[in-house]
């Protein structure tokens, strides 16, 4: 009986795969019709062949339509299983032509070497073993396709076909903790077939994607499992399964418990913050076991999750195919209505670069901090505070910024909600992963460092309400500040952050030779992230000619209208021992980086001088180095 009803079933591959072997078990398995393509050729193209000589598109062209006009006649009366080579995309577009959703493809692949051996024993096919080569230059292998290995045996590959023509769904999400359950809906809502799964843990987690599918009406056709294996075998191959489960050991813990299940050519997507080393060795590691590994970032929170998020893929860029149309489909959209989603690079690329966006992010929340803190010295109020800041949109708008306005009018009962938030801020990780990553990459980040460490600070609660009755005296004046000179200081110092963040993308990149993009960051960062905002809009273009952002022409110009004001704002807070970490960090970072003549020489003679480090005098151009006695 016909497991698919009113499908074409095309078995696909370069001559000698077996194409002919599998279709007429298959066709005996399911008890559905076989055609061989090779008895539909016209005789000119048997005769060619027979000569030793390869087939071009024009000679192909007359076979795959009547092979079409074959797969809809059979097709409107029952499902059918047809063998065709159709090496090239336009052939396989050809032979789909108005069954395309009714359509399913089989690519048995082989080496050349294994597939030569088999071609050369068949004494009664017209094609020649020596046009092999010629197939296998032309082979474009389909990205939506069942893969199976010609090294399994016969029994073993029907048991494969059939089972996977079997499984209903195509992308599978394993872990439904808030950012899971987001996406998961996200999927749904834009029609992927989906499987969830969350683990069964007695007591604890039971029956929680069951539960969790039954509280929204557009989850009614996912398939939701708290068994591994059911889950795992409800997914067409090559099966596609995304994690998210918190970064670390549980997510080497979920892979050594899919490996057993999972076959070759299958894709792991693990869409948590995991750290870009680690990812880079779960990619060698799975590769061991034939399955594909793709570190992929997500930014935007629960919302951006559900209404789009933006998505940072890195991994093989030949597996990127299999999985961009599913994640461009949930990504959010830029201006231009293209989806926020782009192969970021190799192995751990796309963590990495989701790494730094966290690290531009503690920034970004730092400075509107400090902003605040500068509004609330001059004497305003919560409200005037946020009628400030919503004054800023015009010029410096953001998604932060948004919410933090949205902050500062949010009242519980008659008082502020802010004033009741013990301020102890809390961090998950990634901006420590990215302080460290800059000084191992030996580039100056030094605003990430700053904010990360502006956090950690804070949480000495008990530490700053001490110091605070001992050094306080001089700190109940007022600041004389303007708002404007405060937004002008902001504008520059976020600047700064976003320069010294995609300084340090561009260094891992020539480090590691991922070869990234950073307009291309910019852009998929210009909707659905945590960092969006009207500059990020600005420096798609800019980063297009320049790695350097403070190097082009137009930043140059604004930052040097905004830098007396980020100096006199700093000077102010200075003055009213106001904590300003990042700004002064922004402030004295642009400094250090605009002064051709440094005070470094002297560090280099100090280290020459107890240590023996050698050092290269501006007076020789031959680069050589050079030591002192200097007593």
């Amino acid at each position: 009986m016909s497991i698919l009803m009113n499908r074409v079933i095309f078995i696909m591959g370069v001559s000698g795969c077996g194409k002919s072997t599998i279709g007429h078990l298959l066709s005996k398995s399911m008890g559905l019709p076989y055609f061989d393509g090779d008895d539909y050729h016209p005789q000119a193209n048997i005769d060619k062949m027979s000569k030793g000589l390869p087939l071009d598109d024009q000679d192909r062209m007359a076979w795959l339509s009547e092979l079409n006009q074959l797969a809809k006649r059979e097709r409107e009366e029952h499902s059918c299983i047809i063998g065709c080579s159709a090496l090239k995309e336009s052939y396989r577009d050809i032979l789909s032509q108005q069954i395309s959703k009714h359509t399913r493809w089989v690519y048995l692949e082989g080496s050349y070497d294994q597939i030569l051996e088999r071609c050369k024993s068949r004494n009664d096919h017209f094609m020649p073993a020596s046009l092999l080569q010629s197939q296998f230059d032309i082979l474009e292998p389909p990205t939506e396709a069942i893969r199976i290995n010609i090294n399994h045996k016969p029994k073993e590959i029907i048991s494969m076909i059939t089972g996977q023509l079997d499984a209903s769904n195509n992308f599978g999400l394993f872990g439904l903790g808030v950012m899971g359950k987001s996406l998961s809906r996200n999927l749904a809502a834009n029609g992927i077939k989906l499987s969830i799964f969350n683990r069964h843990k007695a007591g604890v987690e039971e029956n929680v994607a069951k539960n969790f599918k039954s509280q929204h009406e557009e989850l009614s056709n996912v398939l939701a499992f708290d068994q591994i294996d059911q889950f795992v075998n409800s997914i067409q191959r090559p099966r596609k399964i995304m994690l998210m489960v918190p970064s670390g050991p549980v997510v080497d813990h979920v892979i050594e418990e899919l490996i057993p299940l999972l076959s070759e050519g299958d894709i792991i997507i693990d869409g948590g913050n995991s750290h870009y080393q680690k990812t880079k060795d779960r990619v060698d590691y799975l590769k061991t076991h034939g399955i594909h590994f793709v570190g992929t970032g997500v930014s935007g929170g629960e919302e951006g999750a559900l209404k789009g998020p933006s998505i940072m893929p890195g991994g093989e860029r030949e597996i990127y195919p299999s999985v961009a149309p599913i994640l461009n489909v949930i990504a959010a959209k830029d201006n231009n209505g293209q989806p926020c989603c782009t192969y970021i690079g190799p192995s751990g690329s796309g963590h990495f670069v989701k790494m730094i966006h966290n690290g531009i992010e503690y920034v970004e929340m730092q400075l509107l901090c400090e902003a605040f803190s500068l509004l609330l010295k001059s004497g305003r109020t919560l409200d005037e505070i946020a009628d400030e800041f919503s004054s800023w949109k015009k010029s410096v708008n953001s998604f932060l910024l948004e919410i933090t306005i949205d902050i500062l009018r949010k009242k519980e009962a008659d008082d502020y909600l802010l004033n009741k938030i013990l301020d102890k801020a809390g961090n998950k990780g990634t901006g420590n992963w990215a302080a460290v990553a800059a000084a191992q990459l030996g580039m100056p980040a030094t605003m990430i460092a700053s904010a990360l460490f502006a956090r950690y600070t804070s949480f000495y609660k008990s530490d700053r309400t001490a110091l605070e009755t001992i050094y306080s005296n001089d700190r109940n004046e007022k600041a004389d500040i303007s708002p404007e000179h405060i937004r002008e200081a902001y504008q520059f110092a976020r600047i700064i952050n976003h320069h010294q963040g995609f300084k340090l993308i561009q260094q891992a990149s020539d480090t590691y030779k991922w070869n990234l993009n950073l307009s291309e960051i910019a852009r998929i960062w210009t909707n659905g992230c945590i960092i969006r905002s009207t500059l990020m809009d600005d420096l798609i273009l800019i980063l297009r000619t320049n790695s350097s952002i403070l190097a082009h022409s137009d930043i140059a110009n604004t930052i040097k209208e905004l830098k007396q004001s980020a100096k006199d704002i700093l000077s102010e807070g200075i003055q009213k021992e106001i904590a300003l970490p990042c700004l002064s960090e922004a402030i004295q970072y642009f400094y250090g980086m605009t002064t051709g003549r440094s005070s470094a020489n002297l560090i280099q003679a100090q280290r020459d001088y107890f240590g023996a480090h050698t050092y290269q005098r501006t007076d020789d151009s031959s680069a050589q180095f050079y030591h002192t006695n200097w007593k």
